[in-house]
């Protein structure tokens, strides 16, 4: 079984991603093609979930997912958009193993990254000190660690600030850091969920260049955004309403 990895829940907030599979089967290892790379390397089928809220008399349930499916194949880069309380950032955790769903199953071919919306960092560790705590986490050596580490500055470029600690950076290059860490292993579907927050012009084409050249070497990207802008980046975007991801 290939365990799900990304910066996320976990032992000391680092590592595999775990939840309560007790109600919707989630399935590590996934289909694989005779020839060729595997497809798909994410398969979510009839995914399901209901929210409780409010109190006695008041106490409703929210449907937010409505039997969804996705599917990605390596090498493609994939737009999961919709408004927002759509329901992407739910389905979104869910496949990472966040979030229990109520009902359906999900199907990883390979290794995760996850970059989750609100970055999920240490306030008083730097990024290089970040990034190798990470790395352990990954199963990497030290000079795996070490040569992804500056290949991962180089491509965002946030070299500079690799000795700084988290509590003095700006909000853009926090953003990089998290992006960094989801990329740190060479992941085969790497999960993306908003990437654009604190962007500036120049990280923004630079993640797309970077996008670009993980599609070339047969990974496989799914970005989660309330909105596209640049859907010639995208192979597929298909669109989060009434509960269900649908083909635009």
């Amino acid at each position: 079984m290939t365990p799900q990895v990304g910066p996320g829940p976990g032992p000391a907030g680092v590592g595999g991603l775990g939840c309560d599979t007790s109600r919707a089967p989630l399935v590590r290892d996934g289909p694989t093609t005779t020839e060729g790379p595997p497809c798909p390397v994410l398969r979510a089928t009839g995914i399901t979930k209901t929210y409780r809220r409010g109190v006695g008399p008041r106490r409703h349930d929210l449907p937010v997912l409505r039997d969804a499916g996705l599917q990605l194949c390596a090498g493609e880069i994939v737009g999961l958009v919709g408004e927002n309380g759509s329901g992407k950032s739910t389905l979104m955790k869910i496949l990472v193993g966040a979030l229990a769903a109520d009902a359906g199953t999900v199907e990883v071919s390979g290794r995760v990254g996850y970059c989750p919306q609100d970055p999920l960092l240490y306030e008083r560790l730097t990024c290089d000190e970040h990034l190798a705590l990470f790395g352990v986490a990954y199963g990497m050596d030290t000079t795996a660690i070490d040569t992804a580490a500056d290949k991962l500055y180089d491509s965002l470029g946030f070299g500079r600030w690799r000795a700084i600690q988290v509590a003095e950076l700006s909000g853009g290059t926090r953003a990089k850091l998290n992006l960094a860490l989801a990329l740190l292993p060479d992941p085969d579907l790497l999960l993306l969920d908003e990437p654009y927050a604190g962007f500036d012009w120049d990280t923004y084409q630079r993640f797309w260049e970077l996008t670009a050249g993980r599609r070339a070497a047969g990974r496989s990207v799914l970005v989660v955004s309330h909105f596209v802008s640049d859907q010639e980046h995208f192979d597929r975007i298909v669109e989060m309403r009434d509960g269900k991801a649908t083909p635009r």
